[in-house]
């Protein structure tokens, strides 16, 4: 029985390296945001705004324990789970957790290239403005990712490989 969490900042790749790990593993793949807008039958966005952030997280931290219950599966969580509660130690206490390391520059790169993605938090922010609000968020939220059980950085292919050699 394995279950793989993906941690990281939005724009690290825990969807789409989620997804080809699954493939590789012949594991399912569950994306919480996904998984939490089709339970509330409400976008990520519209929760936020109508519920704010605290019953917002309350939700994610419900569906956490939830998906923690499948085996065999990928699951790729949303930035700021592994931050709230205590989610980080029921990941890392329930499967394995791997952080999707990137840079600040990195991750402002990913993100500005991507603005189809409709990131409310990132909407009217760019270039020096964005890598900044990245830079601040990351630093608040790393001492929770290096928490993870692993580490991982580098183009998508090569964190498909090194996530397979170290599970």
């Amino acid at each position: 029985m394995k279950r793989i969490f993906l941690i990281g900042y939005m724009g690290s790749g825990k969807t789409t390296i989620g997804k080809l790990l699954a493939a590789r593993l012949g594991f399912s793949f569950i994306d919480m945001d996904k998984h939490i807008e089709e339970k509330e039958f409400k976008s990520v966005s519209q929760i936020f705004a109508e519920k704010g952030e605290s019953e917002f997280r309350l939700i994610e931290q419900k569906c956490l324990h939830e998906v923690a219950e499948f085996e065999n599966i990928v699951i790729s969580t949303g930035g700021g789970a592994p931050c709230f509660f205590d989610n980080i130690r029921f990941m890392n206490t329930h499967g394995t957790t791997v952080y999707l390391k990137l840079s600040a520059a990195e991750l402002t790169d990913r993100l500005e290239s991507s603005r189809a993605n409709k990131r409310p938090l990132l909407a009217e922010r760019k270039g020096e403005e964005l890598l900044q609000f990245i830079a601040e968020g990351l630093a608040k939220r790393e001492p929770f990712y290096e928490q993870a059980t692993y580490s991982v950085s580098g183009d998508i292919d090569e964190v498909v490989d090194q996530i397979c050699k170290l599970i």
